[in-house]
């Protein structure tokens, strides 16, 4: 008889379960093998392979490999019960301050267990204690190093205390909007805030709202879903505190009202303070979140219909959303030279992406035609090099298979044109993995740093700068190593990158994956008005990340982009001249 399935649990809840329950064994000092096959399981899950709930539902899980008997009872569990006994009783178990440990670059489960079991530590807290009163040096594998690494990782997770990513913070507003957009007493609604700014990272979320009936909107908002505590309720503004603590803001304006409240709760401090200084100067108008007020007519309110009307009337061009950070765009706005920013509906092409050839979920062919069903003209596959063996980097014979796949499905037609290249490793000597004869069979390289991050900063320029000088190499791949929140930048000199980007012709990617988000909008635009070409990268190891694409669509808006700035907006004959011209030699 098919089994019946609690609504609440989905296969995202079953992999995170998974996932968590992988930590908490390992924390626990479990068997290598069963943490592993616990962690294999979850990201089987999450990458979309099979419909877990589905196969539950049938009883043929099981059958998976990967998922022996006891997996199979733990997730049929969860499935059918919401949760798992198991993961109920580690959780009991183990310190909650442990996994915040966990949080800590280079601080694995193995060093936690030990200032756990061996000096009672179980909180941050206690951790920095230890480490100032130098008593982690007490144990096997410790030293001052490592107490300096440490209190660097403390002190960093302190600095983005509160912070969440803006792919995650994005989900929640919309969730949020698309529900109160269908309340008949909502008139215009938006998302506002840094979130708007595609700010990679977040405190809050922000929410504009118009309407003739504020209570009525402000109990349909905290009575959602998500919504776990009410902060403060009123009339005009509601905060509400939802899953994984981000705090929401709703303002409920008139609809008069309603396109000075968005653009005061877009702009950042910065930009609204130069918008304002500058309309009380030129125009003898003060702005607030209300309204454009003539000073000189008795501070008679000046009706504007929407944000673009609201930056007509001060003498400027409407500046996009993701620009309002003060950073030249009033100027430009006022001269009539704004940048006319790429769009999602530019973009034809998608580039770096890993399949079954290194640590990739898929094979070549799936990912190629699931990115034609997605629309787009031309794909660059580009898995591991041979010394990123953790990833599963390919051997010279495994680069020559796939190419000689690719260059067969190209034959038979798969909806879209491949191009063959590789994410090479650049050495520490900034040499690049492989030799002249592979490089050659190659459309294109993407040459990142995955390994001796913490050379000096001159070291770390000069390795990047001379891979850059090889002639083969295509794309700089996420040029400054950082993951969001949980791994800060290696030293570079990134100024000194990009010069060297310009000189050797060399394009530098904006990698699209929400943990690294990398390279920083803020030196995108440096980027470009060096004239260096930018390729957005999703760096894509299942189908759902290829979506990431569109993450950095958002970031190269950010950074000033155009459509002619940017790679993946080339059809593919330009593409392929492109690669072409690319060969330095």
């Amino acid at each position: 008889m098919p089994r019946r399935t609690p609504p609440a649990i989905d296969a995202k809840a079953v992999a995170q379960a998974l996932e968590a329950l992988a930590t908490l064994l390992e924390l626990t000092g479990a068997n290598t093998f069963k943490v592993r096959a616990h962690e294999n399981a979850a990201r089987a899950i999450t990458a979309g392979e099979f419909d877990v709930i589905e196969e539950v539902r049938e009883e043929t899980l099981g059958e998976r490999k990967g998922f022996g008997e006891g997996l199979v009872k733990k997730v049929t569990e969860l499935v059918e019960t919401g949760k798992i006994a198991e993961l109920e009783a580690l959780r009991a178990e183990v310190p909650e301050g442990l996994i915040d440990m966990l949080r800590i670059p280079g601080f694995g489960p193995k060093k936690i267990r030990a200032v756990w079991k061996e000096l009672g530590i179980t909180s941050l807290e206690a951790l920095h204690h230890a480490c100032e009163e130098h008593r982690l040096r007490e144990l096997s594998g410790f030293g001052a190093k490592t107490e300096e690494k440490i209190l660097e990782g403390i002190q960093f997770l302190q600095s983005h205390a509160g912070l969440t990513l803006w792919p995650t913070a994005w989900s929640k507003a919309q969730a949020i909007v698309r529900v109160l957009r269908g309340l008949d007493a909502v008139q215009r609604i938006e998302v506002a805030g840094s979130l708007r700014r595609r700010r990679e990272v977040v405190k809050d979320i922000d929410i504009v709202c118009s309407s003739l009936h504020p209570t009525e909107v402000m109990d349909a908002f905290v009575a959602l879903d998500g919504v776990e505590e009410i902060v403060a309720k009123g009339e005009t503004k509601t905060t509400v505190r939802l899953s994984r603590g981000i705090a929401c803001d709703l303002r409920v304006v008139t609809d008069e009202q309603f396109p000075f409240t968005l653009a005061h709760f877009t702009g950042s401090k910065e930009h609204n303070v130069a918008m304002r200084g500058r309309a009380q100067r030129e125009f003898n108008i003060r702005v607030s979140e209300y309204g454009l007020f003539d000073e000189s007519r008795d501070g008679e309110l000046i009706p504007c219909a929407d944000e673009e009307a609201l930056h007509r009337r001060l003498g400027l061009d409407p500046i996009e959303p993701e620009m309002r950070e003060n950073l030249g765009e009033i100027e430009a706005a006022e001269a009539g030279e704004l940048p006319e920013l790429v769009t999602e509906s530019d973009i034809v092409g998608n580039i770096h992406m890993h399949t079954v050839f290194s640590d990739g979920k898929e094979s070549v062919e799936r990912m190629a035609r699931a990115c034609a069903d997605r629309g787009f003209k031309w794909v660059g596959i580009s898995d591991h090099s041979v010394s990123a063996a953790y990833a599963g980097g390919m051997t010279r014979d495994r680069v020559l298979e796939q190419f000689k796949e690719i260059d067969a499905l190209n034959r038979r037609g798969v909806g879209c044109r491949l191009f063959k290249g590789i994410e090479v490793d650049i050495l520490s000597d900034g040499s690049v993995d492989y030799d002249e004869e592979i490089w050659d069979l190659s459309d294109f390289l993407i040459a990142s740093v995955h390994s001796h991050f913490t050379m000096g900063e001159a070291e770390m320029t000069e390795r990047i700068c001379r891979a850059m000088e090889n002639p083969y190499v295509t794309i700089l791949g996420h040029p400054t190593g950082r993951l969001l929140l949980s791994r800060e930048p290696y030293a570079v000199d990134l100024g000194a990158v990009i010069e060297a980007a310009a000189r050797t012709g060399t394009m530098i990617e904006i990698n699209a994956n929400p943990l690294r988000l990398d390279l920083d909008w803020r030196w995108v635009h440096r980027a470009r008005d060096a004239g260096v070409m930018i390729a957005i990268g999703p760096d894509a190891h299942s189908i759902p990340m290829l979506d990431d694409i569109w993450i950095g669509v958002g970031l190269a808006r950010k950074g000033w982009l155009r459509k002619g700035d940017v790679l993946n907006c080339l059809s593919t004959k330009k593409a392929a001249a492109t690669f072409a011209l690319g060969r330095k030699t």
